[in-house]
């Protein structure tokens, strides 16, 4: 063999050792196209985070479109590798192609990255959609929550209306009586009964007026309900202004001529009417009444006997034996005032003599002498 023969072999290793790129370059090869896959994902991710608009955050869709260009980047470094090692087919022996399959690894990772770009579109225009809805449907769904509010709310009256009006629930159960003096509360109590077991809403007060008004000392009356279970019965008195003698015995009567008291002896304080020619409850008997209830209490509690023929004549005895010619009932305030004051004065003057005071004319007070 000659030595031209002998060194081809050699020199052919040596040329394919000049003709393959080193691992130095190899390695600046990849990282030169890693830098440009990953300068590629950053200005992807910008276009898409300038895409939204800027009321709306979607920090989940960013996120994932991150990580989606770190792994094309990591693939796209892994092709170019792949490709680097590849473009000597000869050298390793190796397709261009995937060992599993005839699609190359990039176009799968483009379709991904294309499914996922279509998803985060579809969501995005979801949100969208739903956030014009909601703006262009909120007259709507105020009226209706309007709506809504006065529904509950009749419904509410009603049912409360129909547990006040028909069940047990609100039943009466207890009577309270007050004003009470001469009345007996509890005999009150018990003509008012009837009316237990009735709702409040429904208690009949026609019934009880006519239960009341059979106690004739009651003059008048007020009801008050209190839920849930209560009736309360608030009464006024009659009050007796003069005393009528009866017999031997003195009837307390008040203006209406209701016989409030009997006694066997007079009362003290208690003018003795004349009704010799008067009925009790008579015109005649009422006007006597109402000049002693204008007195004033100074003058009545001196009053001892009142009496009238008419309802123009009425006259009053004081104690000592004056007398008092108070005519009709007409500006009673204005006489009484002024039979005080000419009362007070001869009092003052000459104290303990007998007088007449006339004050059937207001205006013109006359004290008389009486023999």
């Amino acid at each position: 063999m000659t030595d031209d023969e002998t060194a081809d072999p050699v020199d052919d290793r040596v040329t394919d050792r000049a003709a393959a790129p080193s691992n130095r370059e190899r390695a600046g090869a990849l990282a030169g196209a890693a830098g440009r896959r990953l300068g590629a994902g950053f200005s992807s991710v910008a276009e898409q985070l300038r895409g939204y608009s800027p009321d709306e955050e979607h920090p989940s869709a960013s996120r994932r479109t991150a990580e989606r260009d770190h792994v094309a980047t990591v693939t796209d470094v892994l092709d170019v590798h792949r490709a680097s090692r590849s473009t000597d087919p000869e050298a390793d022996g190796h397709d261009t192609r995937d060992d599993h399959g005839d699609a190359p690894i990039g176009a799968g990772v483009r379709a991904a990255e294309t499914a996922r770009e279509a998803r985060v579109a579809k969501r995005r225009r979801r949100l969208l959609e739903r956030a014009e809805v909601r703006r262009f449907t909120r007259r709507a769904r105020h009226r209706r929550a309007a709506w809504i509010t006065a529904g509950v709310v009749v419904v509410v009256f009603g049912a409360s209306l129909l547990v006040a009006v028909y069940s047990p629930l609100m039943a009466l159960q207890t009577i309270e009586v007050k004003g009470t003096n001469r009345v007996d509360d509890a005999a009150l109590r018990q003509a008012l009964s009837d009316q237990v077991g009735t709702p409040l809403a429904r208690l009949d007060f026609d019934e009880v007026k006519r239960d009341i008004a059979s106690f004739p000392l009651i003059e008048s009356y007020v009801t008050e309900e209190v839920p849930p279970h209560t009736l309360v019965v608030t009464v006024t008195e009659r009050t007796p202004v003069v005393a009528v003698q009866s017999g031997d015995a003195f009837d307390l009567v008040d203006p209406a001529g209701i016989v409030v008291q009997s006694s066997p002896s007079r009362p003290d304080g208690m003018p003795l009417a004349d009704v010799a020619r008067a009925k009790l409850g008579s015109p005649v008997f009422r006007t006597m009444t109402e000049v002693v209830l204008a007195l004033p209490s100074t003058v009545r509690a001196q009053v001892t006997d009142v009496a009238a023929s008419t309802a123009d004549d009425v006259t009053l005895t004081l104690q000592g034996g004056s007398t008092v010619v108070w005519g009709s009932p007409g500006d009673s305030s204005a006489k009484a005032a002024l039979l005080a004051a000419l009362v007070k004065d001869h009092e003052a003057r000459s104290p303990g003599s007998v007088v007449e005071y006339d004050v059937s004319a207001p205006d013109n007070g006359i004290v008389r002498a009486k023999s």
